[in-house]
């Protein structure tokens, strides 16, 4: 980079901002949060109104370090958190998109997805996205990601019948469900009324 924010993103690169400060304070404050609000160390009146923060903050401060002295690990952490980011945006945008099939009025409180099959098929969106980030993140010895070993394992029975077999079933299976109206995520009515 040759602007002058440029350099200095380039020193903070040199100075190890984004590969020790910033995964330790990620680290932390997650960490911390997570002790705080589960009170796992418990609380220090019998109340427990009050969290035991000092001991929390010691912890969180403790497995920050051991994070950031494994390189392999910061180097998951600054992965998946950004492309965790990138899946926020993504979810974002398609909100975005949502949004503006919707009119302007004012006694709208928001868009939000109602429940039914477009929330629960968004849901397991959302899910598969973030188990192909993790197992992108994920590297093995040889330095292929799982992703990577999953595709290749997976590429090995791409010309196998049963494989081919599996897909027709459910391209049927989807095709008759589309045809006849059914919604298998739909509450059946209550027949005894």
């Amino acid at each position: 980079m040759a602007t002058v924010l440029g350099n200095v993103v380039d020193f903070f690169e040199n100075l190890g901002v984004f590969d020790v400060l910033l995964p330790f304070l990620l680290t932390f404050s997650v960490m911390f949060a997570l002790l705080e609000r589960t009170r796992v160390f418990g609380t220090e009146d019998k109340e427990g109104k009050y969290t035991r923060k000092n001991l929390n903050a010691m912890v969180a401060f403790v497995v920050s370090f051991l994070v950031v002295a494994s390189s392999k690990l910061v180097e998951i952490v600054t992965k998946v958190s950004s492309e965790i980011v990138v899946l926020l945006l993504i979810i974002v945008f398609f909100l975005m998109l949502v949004g503006s099939f919707f009119s302007a009025d004012e006694t709208a409180k928001g868009v939000f997805l109602k429940e039914g099959g477009w929330r629960t098929g968004f849901m397991a969106f959302v899910a598969i996205c973030l188990l192909f980030i993790f197992l992108d993140a994920l590297k093995t010895d040889s330095g292929a990601t799982w992703l990577e070993v999953f595709w290749n394992w997976l590429s090995g029975f791409y010309t196998d019948t049963s494989v081919a077999a599996i897909v027709l079933i459910i391209f049927v299976l989807a095709t008759v469900l589309f045809v006849t109206g059914y919604n298998p995520f739909e509450k059946p009515a209550d027949k005894s009324k």
